[in-house]
């Protein structure tokens, strides 16, 4: 039900300050400043996620949990397409979720809501380790003897 509602308020939203800052400033410069902000986001977007791609990479050869990382690389790729698509209430938004501060606070939001698991890199109870080894076998006695050549590896009885 949400989705269906921002689906339907954000072109209104959209439409209504493309009309009010367009009778303000004019075609022109209005356009221009989507343009830049598509540019400018773009930018941002790139140096961003770099430095969260380092941040991800660190946190995994530490062996530390990359959840917020990864969290925060998800809403630089959000905010990214927000600020690519034309409007003033995107660009908003996307460039709101380029600042680390609002990134930070919407992870916690929404990590309170999330049920997790634990991440872990070795074995959690090496005590529970099982001797058993699972495979298949093949009973070889009940076949028949073949001679073997002078190597061993060739078989040079031709009835074979």
């Amino acid at each position: 039900m949400w989705l269906l509602i921002a689906f339907i308020a954000v072109p209104l939203i959209e439409i209504a300050l493309f009309i009010q800052i367009g009778g303000f400033l004019g075609l022109w410069p209005t356009l221009l400043i989507v343009v830049l902000t598509a540019v400018l986001g773009t930018y941002l977007v790139r140096q961003q996620g770099m430095q969260v791609l380092g941040q991800l990479r660190n946190q995994m050869q530490d062996l530390q949990d990359p959840t917020e990382p990864l969290a925060h690389g998800a809403m630089i790729l959000f905010s990214g397409a927000l600020l690519l698509t034309p409007g003033f209430f995107t660009d908003a938004v996307g460039f709101s979720l380029l600042i680390p501060a609002v990134r930070h606070n919407v992870f916690h939001a929404v990590r309170g809501r999330v049920i997790h698991q634990s991440f872990s890199a070795g074995p959690r109870h090496p005590s529970h380790q099982s001797d058993v080894i699972d495979g298949d076998y093949t009973d070889v006695t009940a076949e028949p003897k073949r001679t073997q050549g002078k190597s061993g590896w060739t078989n040079d009885d031709p009835s074979h």
